[in-house]
């Protein structure tokens, strides 16, 4: 479980495809020194499992699901990536609860530079803006954002807004997106349950 707080910014070292699955080597001396073999560690948003480290580095596999479902396997060897350790039982919950479990893609189709803030605007798969709500939750690339509005549920191009402030531009990747980038995207966790039920609440009706 995550918070949506990235820690930091890593690198990525490399990133080895193999039979329907890939390995990735991140550089991120700042987040490893309490590092052990299966702990849980975001990348861009994407939980995934330490197989291997050292004080420098670590390296986890991805499976061909994550492989599909976010953009991890577009990463090259220099890419910036946002980093987040597992929220432990004692911390604070800074941003929301995030699972680490990328639901899509969304892609940046307009960036507005203010002089306090940025609002980057981003399209999504109809299926998925069903649980994006204003002055929600969202995670972009593993970064908790709220949502500043959405689009009308029969706009054919279905959008949400978000603002970005200084200080998110300069310690995460997001201050790097350009128009028609794709970005990893995880909705609320419990607007997800809350579907899931009222489907089997229909059915039991019927």
């Amino acid at each position: 479980m995550f918070t949506g707080i990235v820690e930091t910014m890593g690198h990525v070292q490399d990133l080895v495809p193999g039979h329907d699955s890939a390995r990735i080597t991140v550089n991120a001396p700042d987040i490893l020194a309490d590092t052990v073999q299966g702990a849980s560690i975001s990348v861009n948003g994407v939980c995934l499992t330490v197989v291997d480290f050292t004080p420098t580095w670590f390296s986890a596999d991805i499976m061909q699901e994550t492989l599909t479902r976010s953009t991890l396997g577009d990463l090259s060897a220099g890419d910036p990536v946002n980093l987040e350790r597992a929220m432990p039982v004692h911390g604070r919950l800074g941003g929301h609860i995030v699972q680490g479990h990328v639901d899509s893609q969304g892609i940046i189709s307009s960036i507005r530079v203010e002089p306090e803030w940025t609002t980057v605007t981003v399209s999504v798969p109809p299926s998925l803006s069903r649980f994006i709500v204003e002055k929600g939750s969202i995670t972009i690339n593993g970064v908790s954002l709220t949502v500043v509005w959405v689009s009308d549920p029969q706009d054919a191009d279905q959008q949400f807004g978000v603002s970005l402030i200084p200080t998110t531009l300069a310690a995460t990747t997001l201050g790097g997106l350009q128009v028609g980038d794709h970005v990893n995207l995880e909705v609320d966790a419990i607007a997800k349950y809350v579907q899931r039920l009222m489907a089997f609440s229909e059915l039991e009706k019927s």
